[in-house]
């Protein structure tokens, strides 16, 4: 037997008497809004799988639901949760900065906006975050946003008219849709569905994977693939339990991080190419051809707002960046 074995049997044969306080097992606590078989689910689940693997489960995380994302980022800058992954759409109200990613038509494709979120770009927001209260821990996505609605078609812009549609609590998204002549009613993901039964809104927008995942078809007959805007997401964690993890924790949990990204992305890749087929499967008319000219010529007023109101030099970064 060795030394050490021999050293440990013999703690252990000791403990009863001289017995010492367990360290008790930290937890990091993480919420999102959506069900655990969508993209930001897997994303969560792939973090603490890989997290409590890499630290030889000396942490435990804990995920949970929690349908209220400006909620969560409060609760995360407060301490009372520990981690989020959130949509960009409320968190623009705690960093500006993030706004800049809101933009209808900024980015060309998923490779694109991936590229520019991963870019210094991508980290010089992030970077923001902190003098908020926040930590941004890594970027993560929902998927380019359709409109969907329960009264008719929309082929091109002016079909939007007079459409009540639910956005985000976001300013950026609440222009283009105003400027489209649609009535944006800014409303928690929370009270989505039954605004949508009662007929309090008429539509709604939101990538491919979450109306798949929340069965949105169920209250909505029509989907246009306008591909209106990219949607990030984004992991947020609170500064002060950041603070607690050693240096090799925090390299562990940034690698965590990574692992939940790409999960978070093949997932969102996937429903992609077999979510309209679905939708259409469940019964909703799709309209996939779409005049992008069209809706980009009729924003012209809120593009015009937004080189004055939001970083234009940045824009234009966004707009220009080519992979290396």
């Amino acid at each position: 037997m060795s030394v050490f074995r021999r050293m440990t049997l013999a703690a252990g044969l000791a403990a009863p008497l001289f017995a010492l306080p367990a360290l008790a097992q930290p937890q990091i606590t993480i919420q999102h809004g959506l069900p655990p078989n969508s993209h930001t689910g897997l994303g969560a689940s792939t973090f603490k799988d890989n997290f409590e693997r890499l630290t030889n489960n000396r942490y435990r995380v804990v995920v949970q639901r929690n349908d209220n994302e400006r909620e969560m980022v409060e609760s995360v800058q407060i301490g009372t949760l520990d981690c989020t992954f959130t949509s960009t759409g409320p968190v623009g109200n705690f960093v500006p900065e993030v706004r800049i990613f809101d933009v209808p038509f900024l980015f060309r494709d998923a490779a694109h906006a991936r590229g520019v979120l991963d870019s210094d770009i991508g980290s010089a927001v992030l970077a923001r975050f902190p003098a908020r209260g926040l930590v941004g821990v890594i970027w993560t996505e929902n998927g380019f946003r359709h409109l969907t609605n329960s009264r008719r078609e929309v082929n091109a812009p002016a079909d939007m008219r007079g459409l009540k549609v639910r956005t985000m609590e976001n300013q950026v998204h609440m222009r283009a849709f105003s400027t489209l002549g649609a009535l944006p009613t800014p409303m928690a993901f929370s009270e989505l569905i039954p605004a949508l039964q009662q007929g309090t809104v008429d539509g709604q927008e939101n990538p491919i994977s979450v109306i798949v995942a929340n069965n949105i078809n169920q209250v909505q007959k029509f989907m246009t693939l306008t591909n209106h805007v990219y949607s990030p997401s984004v992991m947020i964690c609170n500064p002060g339990m950041i603070g607690k993890l050693s240096a090799a924790d925090r390299a562990l949990f940034q690698e965590a991080a990574r692992a939940a990204q790409k999960a978070n992305r093949d997932r969102v890749t996937a429903d992609d190419a077999s979510g309209v087929e679905e939708l259409r499967r469940r019964g909703m008319t799709v309209v996939t051809q779409v005049d992008t000219a069209a809706f980009q010529t009729a924003l012209a007023p809120a593009f015009a707002e937004w080189e004055r109101t939001l970083d234009a030099a940045t824009l234009r970064r966004i707009r220009d960046w080519k992979p290396n």
